[in-house]
């Protein structure tokens, strides 16, 4: 059944708005609750009266939207996830995780208004968007970084894994030397040790 909504209904549009909804869904509450009125769309003269009745909220709604939009536009949404040594997220960042976090800054943005440009499910910077009321949408970022002790963690890993094989190397180079302390012909380092050496100079710069 196609009604028109004559209020604003989170879960299925702003106001002016034609959508479909169960029947039962519009006679037991849209229509009981005037938030909306059947849409007949053969009576042309009936949807006129009904956009013409409904103009000054739906320019009200849409200005509510722009106030909303120019909090919005290039806002950057910071969250703070744990992620594997890959980059990963156990789990993903959800519009309803980035509603809510909207909704700590004062800015109220329905769930079912946020489209991400792609799953965010790794750390980095995302891009999403809000389609707040017809013809008014906001642009904004979402940036995923990780969590500082886990951070901590993985660097002080790193570490001692870079000085491990920092003592291999040392410890090979030392048996490569004779007895009478003159090296042996030198040999080509392998890629184990070449990394170590690599980590050795970050951890020294």
């Amino acid at each position: 059944m196609k009604v028109i909504l004559t209020e604003k209904v989170a879960t299925l549009g702003n106001v002016g708005e034609v959508v479909n909804v169960s029947a039962g869904y519009a006679r037991n509450f849209l229509l009981p609750q005037r938030k909306a009125v059947v849409a007949d769309e053969s009576n042309t003269a009936q949807m006129n009266h009904y956009n013409k009745m409904l103009g000054k909220k739906v320019a009200e709604e849409k200005s509510a939207a722009e106030s909303v939009k120019g909090q919005l536009d290039g806002l950057t949404l910071d969250f703070v996830k744990k992620a594997g040594v890959d980059g990963k997220l156990f789990g993903a960042v959800t519009t309803q995780e980035i509603s809510a976090e909207l909704e700590k800054k004062g800015i109220t943005v329905e769930r079912r208004v946020i489209i991400l440009e792609n799953p965010i499910k790794g750390l980095g910077t995302f891009g999403a968007k809000a389609k707040l009321f017809s013809g008014v949408e906001a642009d904004f970022n979402v940036k995923v970084e990780m969590d500082p002790k886990q951070a901590e963690e993985l660097k002080k890993k790193a570490e001692a894994a870079a000085a491990k094989k920092k003592k291999q190397a040392e410890a090979k180079a030392d048996e490569a030397t004779s007895e009478e302390g003159e090296p042996t012909e030198k040999k080509e380092l392998t890629d184990d040790e070449k990394l170590a050496q690599e980590a050795d100079a970050l951890l020294r710069s």
